[in-house]
């Protein structure tokens, strides 16, 4: 049977939908984060040498990688449903989602989580306001004009298109949905891209992936109703 390594609030929930929306039997591994460091617990180093979830066993096949599983399971369970016909421009836009989910979009979001927790972060009085102009600083010249470069980007394509590759939901949305999901819990940036909530909130209505909520147990970027 298969088997997921999760972890809660993080990548490993859009794995659980993908696992819903193929209507597959499969067990869930629980773990959870530190609640001072927010990191993952060492028993996941026993899985995986880098300690991170998600990890999903399939037989003798073992998998990190959001991307790489996602595509393990649409190339094995669900090419008449998930993916488009391959070699077709559709098939290419799915391989092109796929990627930039997590090679483009997700880092910058990750680096102003990263600077939200140093600005929360206990410090010295007398130090605070230097943290305080570094952060503002990177935003400044970095952080602010890359999330909105590719928010707009992915805002332009889905202003053209109900989802990311094909005429019809598939895998590319999935992978692609939890950056989305963390951009639109800002509650600044969900105001600033109405067209990404709406789509995101399309995502959250899935009934898979209300499933797969209750089998992963509370999720910060879910629907407000299950946090």
């Amino acid at each position: 049977m298969i088997q997921l390594h999760h972890l809660n609030n993080s990548r490993s929930q859009r794995i659980l939908w993908m696992l819903e929306e193929l209507g597959l039997d499969y067990e869930i591994k629980h773990y959870q984060r530190d609640a001072d460091t927010q990191l993952a617990p060492d028993s996941l180093r026993r899985v995986h040498p880098l300690g991170k979830a998600p990890v999903l066993t399939d037989g003798g096949i073992t998998l990190a990688e959001s991307g790489a599983i996602i595509d393990y399971l649409a190339q094995t369970y669900g090419r008449q449903t998930l993916l488009p016909a391959m070699n077709t421009p559709d098939w290419w836009d799915y391989v092109y989602w796929l990627h930039y989910a997590e090679g483009s979009l997700m880092p910058p979001l990750l680096m102003r989580h990263v600077f939200d927790k140093v600005q929360q972060a206990p410090v010295p009085f007398f130090v605070r306001p230097i943290v305080n102009k570094i952060v503002a600083g990177v935003d400044k010249a970095f952080l602010h004009e890359q999330i909105k470069t590719h928010l707009n980007y992915v805002a332009d394509h889905l202003a053209c298109h109900e989802w990311f590759a094909g005429g019809a939901f598939g895998a590319a949305d999935i992978q692609m949905s939890f950056p989305l999901e963390a951009a639109m819990h800002r509650s600044g940036l969900a105001d600033s891209y109405p067209r990404l909530r709406t789509y995101v909130c399309a995502l959250q209505a899935r009934p898979a992936y209300l499933r797969a909520l209750k089998a992963g147990g509370p999720y910060l970027y879910g629907p407000k109703a299950e946090v």
